[in-house]
Formats: C-alpha cells, structure tokens, sequence
C-alpha cells in the first residue's frame, strides 16, 4: 500500500478507544515484561558510550585546566567541540534508541499475536535497515526542534505524532522516513486527544515502579511503550503490509 492510500485508510479506519487500548495494553505487558527489561538495559549500554565520548572535552580541560572549571569558564575549543559534539550524538542516541523501541514493538506484536519467532532485539541494525532509521531519526530531532521554538506549545503538539515513528518503522518498513512521518502525523492529528492521554496516563503509571526502593522502575518503564503498539493496530492494522 503507498502512502496516498494509507493515509485515506487510516482516516478511514474507526477513532481509538482509550479504555480498549489501556486495558489490552496492561495485560500484553505481563507477557513482554521481560523483554522491556532488556531492550532498556540494551538501551542504556548502547547510548552510554556517546555520553561518555561527549563529555571526553571537558574531562581533558579538568584536567589541563582545572581552574577553568573553578570559573564556570570554557575555553573556546572546549566551547567548539562540545557544540559538535552534542548535535551528533543526539542523533546517534535517537538512532539507536529509536532501532531499540520498534523492535520492542515488533516483539510485542509477536507476543500478542502468538506468533512463534525469535526475540531479535537488534533486528532494525541488520541488513542496511539502519540507515532508514538514522534519516528517520533526523526527522525526529527536527521536528522536536521545529516544536520546541514555537514557545514550546509546538513541542506539547509533535509529541503525539513523534510518539507513533517506532510503530510505522517496525510495522510499515516498506515506507520512506518521509512517508512515516506524514502517516504518524495522519494517526496522531486524527486521534490527538486520546494518544495524549494514554501516553500521559502510561507514563505515569509505568514510573511507579520507582515506588520499589528505586529498582522497579527498570521492571515497569517500558509499560509506556507497549499502546503505542495497539495505536497502530487498531488504527491502522496489518493489511497494508500486503
């Protein structure tokens, strides 16, 4: 299916229910708890070799030139590396994270589906699939710019469409990053208050985890991306992919 057709199937598919999402979405996780668990800890060890390297300037300069440090000062290569540095991070960052949460996804799928298949949690590094992920990821950090200039309230906006980019990835990788960001913005725009919500509401209860002396959270944080994956069945489905 193109994208032209995709679009007018989504707008002709029915609104999102929040209740149905809500409640599918709190018994998929009790299946796919495990492998939230180790998508994060994969996440983490992946993205925490960028933030090291990109704090690697400031490191020399403390050592170099602790007095600077002392002043709140940063000398002007100091200044100019970090202003290089952090733009291509955020991008290798959000590429690898953003690789991590559509495989969740496609897992969840598997899960509820009660399709046999592996766990292949690095299934979007594989087979020049990242390099889709990687202009995709470009979108992401533009348009989440693009929001956060327009006073903020741009950002409160994107936030809803920019949530659904892992499900269009691991579900319609047939599309180009462009046509993914337009059938998000379809999704997101047609049903604005209810992915809103369930994003909002998820989050919250998925950091109750905390509540277990700190540790839950890393059992629970993943609840947050699990509707996103029933957003995309039910407002869009499985047929196009045919």
């Amino acid at each position: 299916m193109n994208s032209e057709n995709l679009t007018q199937h989504i707008k002709n598919k029915p609104d999102l229910d929040f209740g149905t999402i809500f409640s599918r979405s709190i018994e998929l996780f009790k299946k796919v708890w495990l492998q939230g668990v180790i998508i994060l800890l994969l996440t983490f060890v992946v993205i925490l070799p960028f933030y090291i390297i990109m704090y690697i300037p400031m490191i020399a300069m403390g050592i170099t030139d602790p007095e600077a440090l002392r002043q709140n000062e940063l000398p002007p290569m100091v200044a100019i590396a970090m202003a290089i540095l952090i733009p291509v991070f955020a991008v290798g960052i959000t590429t690898f994270a953003l690789a991590l949460n559509a495989a969740f996804l496609k897992i969840c799928k598997q899960k509820d589906l009660e399709e046999v298949a592996s766990d292949d949690y690095f299934y979007f590094f594989k087979e020049g699939r990242l390099g889709k992920v990687f202009i995709l990821s470009l979108y992401l950090l533009g348009l989440s710019l693009l929001g956060a200039l327009a006073c903020g309230v741009g950002a409160f906006y994107v936030m809803v469409p920019l949530s659904l980019l892992p499900a269009f990835l691991a579900f319609s990788n047939h599309l180009s990053p462009l046509e993914m960001v337009k059938a998000s913005f379809t999704l997101g725009n047609k049903n604005w208050l209810v992915i809103f919500g369930l994003v909002f509401i998820m989050s919250f209860v998925a950091q109750l985890g905390i509540i277990l002396c700190c540790v839950g959270v890393f059992f629970t944080a993943m609840l947050s991306k699990v509707p996103t994956y029933y957003m995309y069945k039910d407002g869009v489905g499985f047929d196009e992919l045919i």
